[in-house]
């Protein structure tokens, strides 16, 4: 049984490096950095987590660039997106951002995506709330064709260009894996279509995690990984999970200072023991 953290980088926690550091000496196996570019100032768009948005989606660090400096800091951690706002992105940039970063970290790369739910957020960026579904299967189409291919093209709905050229490639072959968020029919087909991975939330109920697995094995598609996202300290809750049958259990880590991350971390890493 393998276990992460799942956080965000903010400019008023934890560095990433240090953060890094201390989840491998720990064994945590993989490091997932969520992503806001922005918190619009007027959001009807509710949270699913509470009434008030936590102060560190306000100051979050750009995933790629905390991940890059965790690689520099350690070995054998997995750096992955939990979870990059694809729809919001640049589908070109992106494919170089999260290949450079399998490129510096030796292969440790995880592209970890969902459809978003900060729907301001997304206006912002040009993407109707309606369609980010659709577009964000057309964007990881093209991810991998970028990836793959020398001379990439890609013609869609959404997404269109001519032939280019695209380096670096990413070293792990073929691609790094992308690990679908979500929970909903349209990101169970996402997944069964893109995804080398599940990345659920903590109130999916394992009975539903074995369904989907169950799922995924009929369509072909057996023993794909899942990590379930946002488990607390609670040894039970983690049992439940492993019980069954997830790859990898992710415990939330809030955003705080070095020397209050290091406490919850070894908090964290004593309930893992009980399983590893």
């Amino acid at each position: 049984m393998k276990f992460a953290v799942n956080t965000i980088v903010s400019d008023e926690g934890v560095g990433p490096a240090a953060l890094g550091r201390a989840l491998e000496e720990r064994g945590f196996a993989t490091l997932f950095l969520a992503e806001h570019s922005h918190i619009p100032v007027r959001r009807e768009t509710p949270w699913g987590g509470g009434p008030m948005l936590p102060r560190s989606y306000f100051r979050s660090v750009d995933p790629f660039v905390a991940l890059t400096a965790a690689a520099g800091a350690t070995k054998t951690l997995r750096l992955a997106t939990g979870i990059a706002l694809l729809p919001e992105r640049d589908v070109i940039h992106t494919a170089k951002s999260v290949a450079s970063l399998d490129l510096v970290s030796g292969g440790r790369a995880v592209f970890g995506v969902g459809a978003g739910w900060n729907r301001e957020e997304m206006r912002n960026h040009g993407v109707d709330p309606a369609t980010r579904g659709e577009l964000l299967d057309e964007q990881l189409a093209a991810l991998k064709t970028i990836w793959t291919r020398e001379e990439a093209e890609f013609h869609g709905r959404f997404i269109d260009f001519d032939p280019i050229y695209l380096w670096p490639k990413p070293v792990q072959s073929p691609h790094p894996p992308v690990y679908v968020g979500g929970e909903s029919v349209a990101a169970r087909n996402r997944l069964l279509a893109h995804g080398d991975g599940w990345f659920p939330r903590v109130a999916t109920d394992p009975a539903t995690l074995r369904e989907v697995s169950a799922w995924l094995a009929e369509h072909g598609r057996p023993g794909v990984p899942i990590t379930i996202g946002g488990v607390g300290a609670d040894p039970d809750v983690v049992a439940r999970f492993v019980d069954a049958g997830v790859s990898e259990v992710s415990f939330a880590l809030e955003t705080a200072p070095e020397a209050d991350t290091l406490r919850a971390l070894d908090r964290l890493s004593t309930v893992a023991d009980r399983f590893r």
